[in-house]
């Protein structure tokens, strides 16, 4: 039934021509060089270390891999990561 309404949520963007982002909170990742990541959507924090980040996604989650990685800024569905980012991964 998710699977359904995910596909109807997508058509009525695409009609509508309103980004998907916004309507069915898929995450938007802005990336700067190796040192800056700004994650839109995101649903909480798992794990948190200067290695390595796994945050919460509206499906699955996002796994940050890097050397000296902090929260720059954190908001209910908006936060930036700072540090040196050797690898991004989503995981189902």
């Amino acid at each position: 039934m998710n699977k359904r309404r995910e596909i109807i949520s997508k058509a009525m963007a695409d009609f509508l021509e309103i980004p998907g982002d916004l309507v069915l909170d898929i995450p938007k990742l802005t990336i700067t060089g190796r040192e800056e990541l700004y994650l839109e959507n995101h649903k909480g924090i798992i794990e948190y270390s200067t290695v390595r980040m796994r945050i919460n996604l509206s499906r699955g989650f996002l796994e940050i891999i890097g050397d000296n990685l902090e929260i720059q800024a954190l908001m209910p569905d908006e936060m930036r990561v700072l540090g040196d980012i050797s690898s991004i991964k989503f995981i189902d």
